[in-house]
């Protein structure tokens, strides 16, 4: 004969059931309906003051304003972005950790590094691209060149005459020169400064013959003639500097090297919680005013899915390991 749980046992049991699916993350729509519940912290893996901030901060500002609750901007430096990362790794998965992060540091360091305290793949959920700036190819204006193609002639007529300046192995300078070489079958002299700023003070001096830097940190030399923008390592054109073509216009399309800058979670954070960070960073790229900040920060808006940023990473992952590869570049 079966026995039938008296009405007192049901409800205990389903108590108890409702406990057990809580304590075990299985419930996910009552976490969205809470979440946030207290103030987020953002962590950005660089110190502060650095080109990654502005965006940051518009960023945890407008999530605030959209999901009434505070976002706390949290920058954690280290072993290029290493550290700051590592520590949201290692956050529990509940939505109040938050990485905001990029190219630089997310992408080529897998390859850079022998070892590397998390991967971006396993140890991270991505949730949405905010922006990107493309990196420009800028020359001394001594260096009688006006278009790519004309730089390629000149480095192939005299290998290894050509010095070009990076912020250090690795970086996003140094790896688009590498990309330059790797795509062009050219020879140039690698030089590694510590800071954006002795780059460019080098190249205006003449120091240097090129660099390849971020459209936003070449836009008011190359504004006032103390260097020359051949090119935008990009398929369309940066506001920032809107007569200097693409490469991709130039007929070389694999010359393409951007930094995009987006928010990622611990692993296994709830996906509801990350789809509401989507959803409100999408409204506020579709508003024109936050649009226009970003902008005039110098950033090209995103947006889009979650799978749209794991397919980036996943393409840049491949892209930017054979380029570092192919420099012999190491950072340990």
């Amino acid at each position: 004969m079966k026995i039938q749980p008296s009405p007192t046992t049901r409800r205990t049991l389903c108590a108890a059931a409702v406990m057990l699916a809580a304590s075990a993350g299985w419930m996910p729509l009552a976490q969205a309906d809470t979440w946030p519940s207290k103030p987020v912290r953002v962590i950005v893996p660089a110190a502060p003051g650095g080109s990654a901030d502005p965006l940051a901060r518009l960023v945890s500002e407008e999530l605030a304003r959209v999901l009434g609750q505070s976002f706390v901007v949290e920058n954690r430096p280290g072993a290029n972005g290493n550290v700051g990362s590592a520590s949201v790794v290692k956050s529990p998965a509940d939505g109040y950790a938050l990485l905001f992060s990029w190219t630089g540091t997310l992408v080529p360091a897998i390859t850079l590094y022998n070892a590397k305290p998390y991967h971006p793949q396993k140890d991270l959920d991505p949730i949405v691209l905010i922006g990107s700036v493309p990196n420009v190819i800028i020359v001394h204006p001594s260096l009688n060149v006006k278009t790519p193609a004309e730089l390629t002639q000149f480095a192939k007529a005299q290998p290894g005459a050509l010095n070009f300046g990076s912020t250090g192995s690795g970086s996003s300078y140094h790896l688009s020169g590498e990309l330059y070489k790797k795509t062009q079958d050219v020879n140039m002299q690698h030089v590694p400064y510590t800071s954006p700023g002795a780059v460019l003070t080098d190249l205006v001096g003449g120091r240097l013959q090129l660099a390849f830097p971020g459209v936003t940190a070449a836009a008011p030399f190359a504004k006032d003639g103390r260097v020359r923008a051949i090119a935008v390592m990009s398929d369309k054109r940066a506001d920032i500097l809107p007569d200097v073509p693409t490469t991709v216009e130039l007929g070389m399309p694999a010359l393409v090297s951007e930094t995009w800058f987006g928010l990622l979670a611990p692993k296994n954070t709830p996906a509801d919680v990350r789809q509401k960070i989507n959803a409100a960073i999408n409204a506020a790229l579709k508003t024109p005013a936050f649009r226009d900040r970003l902008v005039s920060l110098g950033y090209a808006p995103l947006g889009g899915t979650a799978e749209q940023f794991e397919k980036q990473l996943a393409g840049d992952i491949q892209k930017w390991g054979e380029v570092v590869k192919f420099s012999g570049a190491k950072v340990d």
